[in-house]
């Protein structure tokens, strides 16, 4: 039942959806005014909601914002049309280009979305920590809540821009504007103690109507992760291990039901982000319409992701002759190809994925109700129902974290630390292996490698198991191999081979920030190697 998220009070629309570019004209104490804001528990947890908000916006999870950024120009996901070429994925991006809006959302929104999750999180736990009208308990809750999202903003923010502005307190705007950029090294310490301080105190899991809310695993895994960008493989094992052995949480039986829409918070799921169709706000700031009007009443209710997924009836069948008899048998179905097909899973991945991995027909389908495709799509995401998911509206939840990216962690973590055993690590991706293959003997032909062909072996199965779910890029990057794999690409559309560099591994900050704030420039006048 999706309830917490349902509604946006006016507290959520004045503390979450204020314009960027009023945001950086205000102080930030007058953001979530009124002063009396903070009288109660349920003030300080309205807070917590809307900042859940950002998170839903398009530049973040709710669209396709940090699927650009994780999943674009690598070996997974391309356009279905040449009209929609981004500069991240092609890699032509500069920081003038960062400004610019494509599909509804740019770097610059980012970027500026995720620092106002950090500034709206200082607030908070400014105005809670110690505040006699409210409980000790949601005090503690309220800020552990906070602590992680403010460190998962942190997390995004370095992996994209590496060396960032940071600060925990509650500053002012004038105050923000001065602000360097720190070292990302000393900004991923603070994280690791915000992280640890979340799942000490969040819950392990949330009764029905709190369903969407972080619990402390998801705040773990984003600790392992850190640790295995940092090469602490040991401290990432144990992290991993806490939440396979402590958390609860199981692999399910089928790799189909993991994202089974009518199942959405099956035990797999670590965290989704709880959207719900027919809730006008949950992310439409300023938004408009292709004709540059507002927006019709059906866009920017529910989840926008499935309908970048989804194919378009327009683009399919690959006969063009058969399109009628195709939307014939798609609405005997109660289905409609009402999507965009925006992302589509790219060539290479499509031939090179095994043709016996039963996780292939969720990954790649070039064939629908005995009809030939013009592209292959990725239905893993899909939800073609028109009652449920109309275009731009679906109610689908966005999946975040699962267990088997934490499986295939352990794996790698075990086989990298000092006096690591492949065959050890294989055990931690044995029901993941055996639940894709239609044999044991198909599943155990990885068993036996030595330690660099447990590596490479690690390398595809993270690309098969989680393609799409905004992991591929960052592994590629964190793994030094982003530049040979992309090199080695053929693409329809773009031409990333042809224009990566070695720069590409982070993103230039906007233009737009450089102008409002020069010292961004001081301890890198490159921007990143953009300039």
């Amino acid at each position: 039942m999706k309830t917490v998220y349902k509604y946006l009070s006016i507290f959520i629309l004045i503390f979450a959806f204020t314009s960027c570019e009023s945001f950086l004209e205000e102080d930030p104490r007058d953001i979530v005014a009124p002063e009396n804001f903070f009288a109660s528990d349920a003030d300080a947890r309205q807070a917590i909601t809307g900042v859940y908000a950002i998170y839903k916006n398009n530049s973040m999870y709710g669209q396709v914002g940090l699927d650009t950024f994780y999943d674009n120009g690598c070996d997974i996901i391309e356009p279905n049309r040449p009209g929609l070429v981004n500069a991240i994925g092609n890699y032509t991006m500069d920081e003038a280009v960062a400004d610019e809006s494509s599909q509804r959302m740019s770097v610059s929104d980012t970027w500026k979305d995720a620092y106002k999750i950090v500034l709206n999180c200082n607030i908070i736990i400014d105005r809670v920590m110690g505040n006699d009208a409210i409980s000790e308990t949601t005090q503690t809750d309220v800020i552990a809540e906070a602590r992680f999202l403010r460190g998962l903003a942190y997390w995004h923010i370095t992996n994209l821009w590496g060396d960032a502005p940071f600060y925990t307190e509650n500053l002012k705007i004038n105050e923000i504007r001065e602000l360097g950029r720190t070292d990302k090294n000393i900004i991923l310490d603070s994280v690791l103690e915000d992280l640890q301080f979340a799942q000490d105190n969040l819950s392990s899991n949330y009764e029905e109507s709190q369903r969407g809310r972080a619990s402390k695993w998801a705040a773990a895994i984003v600790m392992a992760k850190i640790y295995m960008q940092r090469l602490q493989w040991q401290e990432g094992l144990d992290k991993c291990l806490e939440i396979i052995n402590e958390s609860g949480h199981q692999m399910q039986p089928t790799f189909a039901e993991v994202f089974d829409p009518s199942n959405e918070y099956n035990a797999e799921i670590i965290w989704s982000l709880d959207f719900a169709k027919d809730i006008r706000g949950q992310y439409e700031e300023g938004l408009v319409g292709q004709a540059g009007g507002p927006l019709s009443a059906a866009w920017g209710n529910g989840n926008w992701r499935p309908s970048m997924f989804s194919p378009r009836l327009r683009d399919e069948p690959k006969n063009t002759a058969q399109r009628a008899a195709l939307s014939a048998a798609l609405t005997a179905n109660g289905q409609a190809f009402n999507g965009t097909g925006l992302q589509i899973a790219s060539k290479d991945f499509a031939e090179k994925f095994p043709l016996n991995d039963l996780r292939r027909p969720l990954n790649v389908q070039d064939n629908y109700l005995g009809f030939e495709l013009a592209f292959p799509y990725m239905p893993k995401f899909w939800n073609l129902n028109l009652d449920t998911s109309p275009r731009f509206n679906h109610s689908d939840n966005r999946l975040v974290f699962r267990l088997a990216d934490v499986k295939l962690m352990a794996a790698e973590c075990e086989n990298e630390r000092p006096g690591g055993n492949p065959d050890a690590a294989y055990e931690y991706i044995k029901e993941i292996r055996e639940r894709s293959f239609a044999t044991i003997a198909e599943a155990e032909a990885i068993k036996g490698l030595s330690k660099e062909q447990f590596r490479q072996a690690i390398y595809d199965e993270r690309k098969w198991e989680l393609a799409g779910e905004c992991t591929r890029r960052y592994d590629l990057i964190r793994w030094g191999i982003l530049l040979d794999v992309v090199q080695n690409l053929e693409y329809r559309f773009w031409d990333p081979a042809t224009n990566i560099r070695p720069w590409h591994v982070l993103l230039p900050i906007p233009l737009t920030e450089l102008q409002l704030n020069p010292k961004l420039l001081e301890s890198d006048p490159t921007n990143n190697g953009y300039r």
